[in-house]
């Protein structure tokens, strides 16, 4: 899957335009490669970690010519898939199969507020 894909994706199963959901994938992967630039660690849950591994100095070897090289420390960027990832992954059950969030509407959360709003009514009484 392509990042022209997965905008595809978002704008067909949030009903949204393809700009719009240019937008919001654009925004996620320029706030994951911000924070974790800052040394910041990303925690999505069910999907994983995004964080920052320090590799220590090493000495290598040029391929070409066989000579030593020294290989200074770095920062690289990791991710560590979860669980729940990786048991999907490995078509194991887990204990959230991760299917299509319930889509909310005006009706739904007009319906889950008025017995809210009724209860409350009654507690002020």
């Amino acid at each position: 899957m392509t990042k022209a894909d997965l905008i595809e994706e978002v704008s067909r199963l949030a009903e949204l335009t393809r700009k719009d959901s240019e937008v919001i994938v654009d925004t996620i992967f320029d706030s994951v490669v911000r924070f974790v630039a800052r040394g910041d660690k990303i925690e999505i849950r069910g999907f994983g970690s995004f964080r920052t591994r320090q590799r220590k100095p090493r000495v290598g070897r040029n391929p070409k010519t066989g000579d030593r090289v020294e290989v200074p420390a770095k920062k690289i960027p990791f991710f560590k898939p979860s669980k729940e990832l990786k048991d999907l992954v490995n078509n194991s059950p887990t204990r959230r199969q991760l299917r299509p969030r319930r889509r909310r509407t005006l009706e739904t959360m007009e319906a889950a507020a008025v017995p809210s709003a009724i209860h409350l009514a009654e507690c002020v009484r």
